[in-house]
This record gives C-alpha cells, sequence and structure tokens, in this order.
C-alpha cells in the first residue's frame, strides 16, 4: 500500500540516510491517519522501499510500534495494523484529560504579557484561516497548545502531553471538523485567553476541561460516524 501522510511524504526525500527515528514516525503517521489501513500487512522489505532506507530501521521502528500497541506482531505471520477503534482513541483522549490541567496550572501562574499577546495572536490566525485549510489549522491549534505548556519544569510530562497530541492530530485527519465544534473551538479558546489573562487559574481549568473533553468525544463520534459509512458501503 502506498504511504500518502505527510511525514511518510518527508521521509521517502530523506533518502537511504533516513533515521529509525523518522520512520517510525512516518509508519506511526499513516497507521493514525489510516493512509495503512486495520489489519494491513506490514512487510519490512515493502516498507524499506517505500521509505528508501534498509531494514533495520524498519525493525526498529515496527517493534517500537508494537510496544505502543499500534503494530501486532504474531510469530510466523509478521506484522500488521491494529485497528484504530473507539477504545484506543477513548484511552488517548484520557491522557490529555489527565495532563493539560495540570501542564495549564503552571502557565496561568506565570504567564508575561508577550506570553498572552502570542496566544492572541496564533488565535486570530485561527479564526482568520476560519477552518479553510485542515492541515494548517491542526497545527495552529497544537501551538496555541504548546505555547501554554512547552515551559513547563516537568519534561517528563510535557513529552508524554505531546506525543498523545500528535496521536491525535494524526486520527483527526481521518474526520472533518464539524460546524458545532468549530464555533466552540473559537469560543472556548477565546475564554481561556481571557482566564489566562486574569490569572485566575480556576475558571482557566474549568473551559480546558469542557475544551478537550469536548474535542475527544467530537474524534470518537466522527470516527463512530465514519466507520458506519464504511460498514454500509461494504454492506451496499
Amino acid at each position: 500500500m502506498s504511504n500518502t501522510g505527510p511525514i511518510a511524504i518527508a521521509a521517502e526525500k530523506e533518502g537511504t540516510g533516513t533515521s529509525s527515528s523518522s520512520i517510525y514516525d512516518a509508519i506511526r503517521h499513516d497507521i493514525l491517519s489510516g493512509a495503512l489501513e486495520a489489519n494491513a500487512r506490514l512487510k519490512v522489505s515493502e516498507l524499506a522501499r517505500t521509505h528508501n532506507t534498509s531494514t533495520n530501521p524498519v525493525r526498529e521502528a515496527l517493534q517500537q510500534l508494537r510496544g505502543e500497541g499500534l503494530v501486532l506482531i504474531t510469530p510466523n505471520q509478521g506484522a500488521r495494523v491494529r485497528p484504530i477503534d473507539m477504545e484506543f482513541v477513548r484511552d488517548v483522549a484520557e491522557v490529555g484529560y489527565q495532563l493539560e490541567p495540570y501542564l495549564l496550572r503552571f502557565f496561568v501562574e506565570t504567564a508575561s504579557a508577550e506570553d498572552i499577546a502570542e496566544l492572541q495572536r496564533i488565535q486570530s490566525e485561527i479564526e482568520a484561516l476560519n477552518f479553510s485549510d485542515k492541515a494548517r489549522h491542526t497545527e495552529l491549534n497544537h501551538q496555541f497548545h504548546e505555547t501554554m505548556y512547552d515551559r513547563h519544569y516537568n519534561r517528563v510530562a510535557f513529552g508524554v502531553w505531546r506525543q498523545h497530541r500528535e496521536i491525535l492530530g494524526s486520527i483527526s485527519t481521518r474526520i472533518p471538523i464539524a460546524i458545532g465544534r468549530q464555533e466552540a473551538i473559537i469560543t472556548e479558546h477565546r475564554a481561556l485567553i481571557a482566564a489566562i489573562k486574569a490569572q485566575d487559574v480556576a475558571a482557566a481549568v474549568t473551559v480546558l476541561d469542557q475544551h478537550i473533553q469536548d474535542a475527544g468525544r467530537h474524534v470518537v463520534d466522527q470516527l463512530r460516524i465514519a466507520e458506519a459509512r464504511a460498514s454500509h458501503r461494504r454492506i451496499g
């Protein structure tokens, strides 16, 4: 199967010197975005040719993805793609429910006028874009949240959040952003900025809790709709 994810395309261009971490990023994106379909066989030699690399980086990447539960490896049968089901998405989203309020509290207590101005700048770009370019919106949305968390002293927590966010971002490429969710994103981001500007930790956390839980539910609901449509097409 061909690789169509943006990370995969970039990896192909890197040539034979592509690192195992780049191969890992590329394959992970293609699994999460659906470019590699559920239960698809992952043949080391084919993946090496696709990414213009040797087989060793591919084997290392598959073992790492196996550890994350995204690749299933069966003796004498090889590797295949783990289906991205509702339970997996729920579990990933719950990481954000726990981590983001913890990371946000530190930011609200220490944010400078320059920090708030940067959030406002990103938000203005999000609103000017008005969801016309989904990939760019996803990038800006990631920047908005990362601006609030990237100076936190707990680098382990920040690293886990960043990985969780990348996973959800890749999964979200499968689905559209519903109109109601678009409006909620704008409203919730504005409310977050207002609470941070007022240094109101409790208000900021309340807004964030709603924001990330609604986002998680939206992804699950849209994936459920997409799966129902795909099942209907197969039956039809």
